[in-house]
């Protein structure tokens, strides 16, 4: 890597640091390509990225964002996984951790708060923002739909008693 592509290489790391909400880091050593393309391609379906570092360029980058105290965790063959949505890149790095054994959860960030191994395999059973979202809509549904409900019934026992007794005069 020459100078300008180090310093394109470090503006690009700020850039994803500083639009991530969580950051997670792994270490990759064993990954074939296909491997590393299928985890990129899980990723993207959850909304997440993966990129492989280079230690002291990222260290670097992480300098002045909210992710800083992460820099120790670089060393050794690093990647790192990022979301806007914490949940979502933790998810998706701990269940293909499961299954490859030579993709190894280091640490991750969540803001300023460091995660270790376990923290991220606890971040990845959190439900995502999306599931959480739905929860609480369905949760502020529920009250409204019981309301309408019973302040139809009462209309509609009205109009069905009203229309009895229209019936039971055209009868007449």
């Amino acid at each position: 890597m020459n100078r300008d592509e180090k310093q394109q290489f470090v503006a690009e790391m700020r850039e994803v640091f500083e639009a991530a909400e969580g950051v997670i880091i792994t270490q990759y050593k064993g990954l074939t390509v296909a491997e590393i393309t299928a985890l990129r391609a899980q990723m993207r379906q959850a909304g997440a990225g993966f990129k492989v570092t280079k230690n002291r360029l990222t260290r670097l980058a992480l300098e002045g964002t909210k992710f800083a105290n992460l820099a120790e965790y670089f060393t050794g063959p690093t990647a790192i996984a990022y979301s806007a949505d914490p949940a979502a890149a933790a998810k998706v790095a701990a269940t293909f951790a499961k299954a490859n054994e030579k993709l190894v959860l280091v640490a991750g960030g969540l803001g300023e708060l460091v995660l270790d191994e376990r923290g991220v395999k606890a971040l990845a059973e959190l439900p995502s923002l999306d599931e959480l979202r739905a929860k609480l809509v369905g949760m502020i549904q529920t009250p409204a739909q019981r309301i309408a409900t019973l302040t139809s019934k009462p209309a509609a026992q009205i109009a069905q008693v009203l229309k009895a007794y229209a019936e039971k005069g055209e009868a007449a």
